[in-house]
């Protein structure tokens, strides 16, 4: 697989989010998800994301206890921020909780140092300043390589970047979610920040694979999400439809059309499509082996973009939200 520059670090051009081995879509089988890992590496991925609060730490325990022999093959990726506090979700970004999450996401993942360390979301009790320096001491102290921040605001970045280099920022990108394109794409751009596009397949519906809500588990995560409820889901897989077709005439499958724009957009792009199945690890590798006509990468753009129907999150997690 091709590899791209993340700021000072160098990644394959795809890598592997892996927060559905442990949480959110159904439910995993251990074999499968152990064989993915595997196969990625195998494919050419050097690039795996997780962290500390998905499965509430299973999947860092997952990826420690699988890859342990390989862990030099590849760049890990985790992030500490959100908690999980009586079954209920928040963000504690004090330092001490920063440092602690640190601990326990190194003996986890089975490892003396995590290369790349986020900061999962911005808490607006906490001075981003402080959050940064935290995450400085750990690079100081030897526990992580470089920082990152995940679904910040450009204000956000600069004053981070302020206290800290940042290496890259992580955000929800794709066809059907351009938010980042307002004033975080440029702000990256300006700073040499590199730029992480997660769910670059809009959570699977741009693969195709979802047509109907009702073959989903009642727990799994897009059950809430208003993208993916009632009329708004009807009419986004409308624009499905039209993808599936550009898709045909240019000898790919959806998804690959639907990575092979996102990787189009900027050469310092990195997305990380997430799955817990062979199949689909070995499928979008070989997006980059796709031919797409540029005419065609133009057109798809276009089809989507203001056209979405319904919020990406539920408004209880919009309202959370770092944007500008």
């Amino acid at each position: 697989m091709d590899s791209r520059k993340l700021g000072d670090l160098t990644v394959s051009a795809l890598g592997l989010g892996c927060m559905s081995m442990s949480q959110v879509y159904g439910v995993a089988d251990r074999q499968e998800s152990e064989r993915c890992l595997h196969q990625a590496l195998d494919s050419g991925y050097t690039f795996l994301d997780t962290a500390s609060v998905y499965g509430l730490g299973h999947n860092e325990t997952l990826i420690g206890e699988v890859l342990n022999s390989r862990r030099q093959e590849f760049v890990l990726a985790s992030k500490c921020g959100i908690i999980n506090r009586d079954g209920k979700r928040g963000v504690d970004c004090t330092p001490e909780n920063i440092k602690k999450t640190c601990e326990e996401s190194l003996k986890r993942l089975n490892t003396d140092v995590i290369d790349l360390y986020y900061l999962h979301r911005r808490d607006f009790n906490v001075p981003i300043e402080e959050s940064v320096g935290a995450l400085a001491d750990c690079v100081k102290d030897g526990k992580i390589r470089h920082i990152g921040l995940s679904e910040v605001s450009a204000t956000t970045i600069k004053k981070a970047h302020g206290e800290h280099p940042i290496c890259a920022v992580q955000s929800e990108y794709s066809l059907w979610t351009r938010d980042p394109e307002n004033n975080v794409l440029d702000c990256c751009k300006k700073l040499g920040i590199g730029f992480v596009p997660f769910s670059p397949l809009g959570r699977a519906i741009l693969s195709g694979v979802i047509r109907d809500m009702s073959t989903l588990e009642s727990e799994d995560m897009r059950q809430t999400m208003p993208r993916f409820l009632g009329d708004n889901f009807t009419q986004n897989l409308k624009l499905v439809d039209e993808l599936e077709i550009i898709a045909q005439e240019n000898s790919c499958t959806p998804s690959q059309l639907a990575l092979a724009w996102v990787l189009a957009q900027d050469d310092d792009f990195v997305p990380i499509p997430g799955t817990k199945h062979v199949k689909y690890a070995i499928e979008n590798a070989q997006t980059l082996d796709c031919k797409i006509a540029e005419r065609d990468l133009a057109k798809l753009g276009q089809l989507f973009e203001n056209k979405v129907r319904g919020d990406r999150y539920a408004e209880s997690q919009m309202i959370s939200l770092d944007t500008d």
